[in-house]
Parts: structure tokens; C-alpha cells; sequence
């Protein structure tokens, strides 16, 4: 699999308890799993969460530390990244997040922190074309989701795939090549019609 990494928003909207399990590990499913370091996957993807849900996470186990707005979890995904959760005031109105950070980079918790409230304060509601893409992966259930296999071009194997409706028949597309109306119909009728940001 291709790597990933800087830091995206990985899910629109505050996502439900049921939602945040299933995003702390979107790329269960994918090839080799366990086998190579997949940790670029991970790192930088964060996404809101209720105030509930972050409390429940601070309960959970005693925090690795606590910082300010911050704490980080005391399990870690691999060898140096783990959840790091705050509670950030933007536009006047505490609101709770989720990270994923590499603790073996310097002030990457304060960074993403610097990150998520740049980008939710952006002064027009829009989204960036990753960030669209990202929402569909991380709402679409497992059956409908995966990842390119023999069927595809060996160039494009492991990359991530969505099952497709339209004309009559389901197709499994590469997510990167979805068309904008296939886009436009995979998002929630409130995130269609938003502006499309260029990314920075």
C-alpha cells in the first residue's frame, strides 16, 4: 500500500461512539496486515468526537500524560503512535477531537492541535476533495470497501476500492477514481453541495 501521512480530517461531522471504534482502526481490512509497518496509514488522521465519548476514553486507563487541552493514551498502536485526545475551544464553543500522533516526533501533539483548530476555523463551510474521499471511506461499511486485488492492475493493488451503483449495475472502483457525481452521491445529502476547498 501506498504510504499516507500528513495530517486530514478523516470524517465529517462529530462522529457516534459506534463510529469512533470503527475510525480508530479504518484500515482493518487491509493487505498485510501486521506485516509491514503501516503506520504512515495512521498517523496525522484525526476527527471529532462528543464530549461523552472523550470522557469515557480519559476513564478508560490512567493517561500516558496530560498537557493543557491534551492527554495520550497509554496503549499504543505501534511502536510510537497512540491516540492523543483534546478539548479545544474554537469560535467561542468546546469541542472534543481525536489524533493520531507519533510521540518520537517533537511537538507533534501541539502541532496537530495547531492543525485542527486552523482547519476548523475556516471562515466559509467547504471541504477539500480528500477530505470528501475520506468521508466516504470512513462511512461506508466493510462489505461495501476494500482494497484492489487481482482483478485490477498491478499498479493499483492494495489501493482502496468502493463499490459504485449506477445505471443498473455495481461496479468496485478505486475510491481515487471516483467521478465527482459518484462523490456527490456517496456523501450525506448535507455535505454535497459545500465548496470544494483546494487543499493547502
Amino acid at each position: 500500500m501506498s504510504p499516507v501521512s500528513p495530517s486530514r480530517k478523516i470524517y465529517q461531522g462529530v462522529a457516534d461512539r459506534r463510529q469512533m471504534f470503527r475510525l480508530f482502526d479504518r484500515h482493518a481490512q487491509r493487505p498485510d496486515r501486521w506485516q509491514i509497518d503501516d503506520s504512515a496509514l495512521f498517523v496525522g488522521e484525526w476527527f471529532e468526537i462528543a464530549r461523552a465519548d472523550h470522557d469515557c476514553m480519559l476513564e478508560i486507563l490512567p493517561p500516558l500524560w496530560m498537557r493543557g487541552e491534551m492527554f495520550a493514551m497509554r496503549e499504543f498502536l505501534t511502536d510510537s503512535i497512540t491516540s492523543i485526545f483534546y478539548t479545544l475551544r474554537i469560535d467561542g464553543r468546546i469541542r472534543y477531537f481525536h489524533a493520531y500522533c507519533d510521540l518520537n516526533v517533537a511537538r507533534s501533539p501541539v502541532e496537530m492541535r495547531d492543525t485542527i483548530v486552523e482547519r476548523e476555523t475556516w471562515p466559509v463551510k467547504a471541504m477539500t476533495q480528500e477530505e470528501r474521499l475520506e468521508h466516504i471511506w470512513s462511512a461506508t461499511h466493510d462489505e461495501y470497501r476494500g482494497y484492489a486485488g487481482e482483478r485490477f492492475l498491478a499498479q493499483h493493488r492494495g489501493k482502496r476500492t468502493v463499490l459504485v451503483y449506477g445505471r443498473g449495475r455495481t461496479e468496485l472502483k478505486l475510491l481515487d477514481d471516483l467521478t465527482d457525481e459518484e462523490i456527490a452521491a456517496k456523501l450525506p445529502v448535507h455535505l454535497r453541495h459545500l465548496p470544494v476547498k483546494a487543499a493547502a
